[in-house]
């Protein structure tokens, strides 16, 4: 049943307010299936245009034709799975399953076998030598993105001498990406995680009209805004809010390509930084 359930969902993208309705019926599809739109609504904690939209985006003319597609999941038999599975732990379990998923198909790519591991690694040194190489280094993330962004350039920041954060969108970004271009900026590393917001696309194309070279941390490969070098890594999307760990990761492996880029320097600053910290007595 929850196989059945998973095949509908998989490869759709879908709003928090959709993903509550999913997470109900995957714990509740054997009520679910009689229930009406409005009454679905009501489980759910949503509105029932909002099942309407839900039954749109699986690809159905309507609730009822979802209803019709889920029956058989539940009346064809029962499903196989743990027997001490309740919904809300099969869901957690899933979500998790699902990021391990995420990190080793990401862990296969960068550090599996020829010929695609090998041109991703590729692409993560080279952008880890020109970014090491940008003074200063603009790091673009806003909304969802900005938390990941700041991660980034927390840790860059330890060994890169000019790191300029920015987060808050509108016409700060195109302040900040004016200034780093004045400075001598060449490129620009964006996170930019779905759903992908206008702000961020606009500073991107600013970007670009500034001359300088973007580089993206994102969820697929294919995405719809300009970028020099893209990097992608699949975001976890069970839960009712996506999570981030593979884009993460892969933020932290290009870090370490920065680091890698200019060891001397890399060495300096982070030996001069341990030296602040016990100075001052940072960490306990």
């Amino acid at each position: 049943m929850a196989d059945g359930l998973d095949r509908l969902l998989d490869g759709r993208r879908l709003s928090p307010v959709q993903r509550r309705i999913a997470h109900y019926l995957a714990e509740h599809l054997h009520e679910a299936i009689f229930l009406s739109s409005v009454e679905l609504a009501e489980r759910a904690g949503v509105s029932q245009p909002s099942v309407t939209r839900f039954a749109a985006a699986l690809g159905f003319a309507g609730y009822p034709e979802l209803r019709q597609a889920l029956r058989p999941l539940v009346l064809g038999g029962p499903a196989a799975g743990h027997p001490d599975d309740s919904g809300e732990r099969a869901l957690l379990r899933d979500a998790l399953d699902a990021e391990i998923r995420n990190l080793t198909a990401l862990r296969n790519r960068i550090g599996g076998h020829p010929p695609e591991s090998a041109g991703l690694l590729g692409v993560i040194t080279e952008l880890g030598v020109a970014l090491a190489g940008s003074e200063p280094l603009p790091v673009l993330g806003v909304r969802v993105s900005s938390g990941l962004a700041t991660t980034f350039a927390y840790y860059a920041r330890r060994i890169h001498p000019d790191v300029r954060l920015l987060t808050h969108g509108g016409s700060e970004v195109a302040d900040g990406l004016h200034s780093a271009r004045r400075a001598g900026a060449a490129w620009v590393l964006a996170v930019v995680m779905p759903r992908y917001p206008v702000e961020a696309i606009e500073a991107l194309e600013l970007a670009g009209e500034l001359g300088l070279r973007v580089a993206v941390i994102t969820d697929r490969r294919e995405v719809p805004f300009p970028a020099d070098v893209v990097l992608d890594a699949p975001v976890g999307e069970r839960l009712v809010f996506d999570s981030h760990a593979a884009p993460l990761a892969l933020a932290m492996v290009l870090v370490e390509a920065m680091a890698d880029a200019a060891p001397l320097r890399t060495q300096t600053r982070l030996e001069e930084y341990e030296r602040m910290t016990e100075q001052r007595g940072v960490f306990r």
